[in-house]
C-alpha cells in the first residue's frame, strides 16, 4: 500500500509547500489538503463527528483554498502527487475549476488528483446555491462537465446544473485525473461511486472497513467496471497490525496519515516518526 499524508490547513503552522516537501524526501507519495469555503455561523447542519451543528475545532474556519496550496507544493517538490481530503467542487464555478485543475496537472508534471465530497455541510452548500437533496446530482454533472473540457477538442455540455456550448479549453491534463470519493459507506454511495469515480476514501467516523471495500468491489462489477476500485483510508484511529494486513487483504492502495497544523519543528519531528514507523525510505 502507498502512503499519504493530509493537513488540515489552516492560516497558522506549518505550510503546504514545507510539508509538502519533508514528505517527499520522506518517501510519502501523496499530500492531500481539505476545502471549505466559508462557515456559515447560523447552521443547521450536524457535523459528522460531533453529531450536531458543533464543529471540532476551529481549523474548519480557517482552510486554506486548495489549489492555491497544492501549486506551492508542486513548486517545492516533483514527485509526490497533489490532492484532496476532500474538496468540494459544487463550491466552485466548474468552467474555472477544470481549468485551475487541468493548469495545475499541467505546470506539476501530471501529478493532479481530486479527493471530493458531496458537502456535509448543508448550509455551506446552500450559500453555493446547491440544493441539499440534490448535491449529488450537481457533483456528477460538475464531474461530467469537467472531465469534457479536459478531453474534447470542442468541448459541450448540457445538464440540469451545468450548461456551455461547443468551447475550446486548455491546457488538457496529462492524463486521466483519478476522482476519489470521501463519503461515507453505503449503497447509494458505492453506486454513485461505481458509475462515476475511480475509487473511494473512508471518512474519520468509518470502522467496518474491509466490508465495506467488499461491497464496493460488487457495486463496481455490478455497474460493469474493468479492473478494481481505489481505496484509500484515512486513518482516524491507530490500527494494530491486523487492521493493516486485513485492508491489504481487501485491496486497500493508500493509507492517509494526518499530521498537526502546528509549527514546522514539531510537525518535521512528527513525520519522522511516521516515517521511521512505516519504513519509508526517503530521497
Amino acid at each position: 500500500m502507498r502512503n499519504g499524508i493530509v493537513l488540515f490547513t489552516s492560516d497558522r503552522g506549518i505550510t503546504p509547500a514545507v510539508l509538502g516537501k519533508a514528505a517527499e524526501e520522506r518517501g510519502f507519495d501523496t499530500i492531500y489538503v481539505p476545502e471549505h469555503t466559508h462557515i456559515p455561523v447560523k447552521r443547521t447542519a450536524a457535523h459528522p463527528g460531533t453529531g450536531d451543528e458543533s464543529l471540532p475545532d476551529d481549523r474548519y474556519l480557517r482552510t486554506l483554498d486548495p489549489w492555491i496550496s497544492l501549486a506551492t507544493v508542486a513548486q517545492a517538490t516533483s514527485r509526490i502527487k497533489l490532492s484532496t481530503a476532500v474538496s468540494l467542487p459544487v463550491e466552485s464555478d466548474p468552467i474555472t475549476l477544470a481549468k485551475a485543475i487541468a493548469t495545475l496537472d499541467h505546470l506539476s508534471g501530471g501529478r493532479v488528483e481530486i479527493g471530493a465530497g458531496f458537502g456535509w455541510n448543508t448550509d455551506e452548500l446552500a450559500d453555493h446555491n446547491v440544493p441539499a437533496e440534490r448535491r449529488r446530482t450537481v457533483l456528477r454533472e460538475y464531474v461530467e462537465a469537467m472531465r469534457a473540457l479536459w478531453t474534447q477538442e470542442e468541448a459541450s455540455y448540457s445538464g440540469d446544473y451545468v450548461s456551455f456550448g461547443p468551447s475550446w479549453a486548455y491546457p488538457k491534463p496529462a492524463k486521466h485525473i483519478p476522482l476519489i470519493i470521501g463519503a461515507g459507506g453505503g449503497p447509494k454511495t458505492f453506486e454513485w461511486i461505481a458509475r462515476n469515480a475511480d475509487g473511494w476514501m473512508t471518512t474519520p467516523t468509518q470502522r467496518d472497513i474491509s466490508a465495506h471495500i467488499e461491497a464496493l468491489k460488487v457495486a463496481w462489477a455490478n455497474a460493469g467496471r474493468e479492473g478494481q476500485p481505489e481505496i484509500r483510508i484515512l486513518i482516524a484511529f491507530k490500527p494494530n497490525p491486523e487492521d493493516l494486513m486485513a485492508w491489504a487483504s481487501a485491496g486497500a492502495t493508500e493509507l492517509i496519515w494526518g499530521v498537526p497544523d502546528k509549527q514546522p519543528d514539531e510537525v518535521i519531528a512528527s513525520l519522522d516518526r511516521l516515517a521511521s514507523r512505516l519504513g519509508l525510505s526517503g530521497t
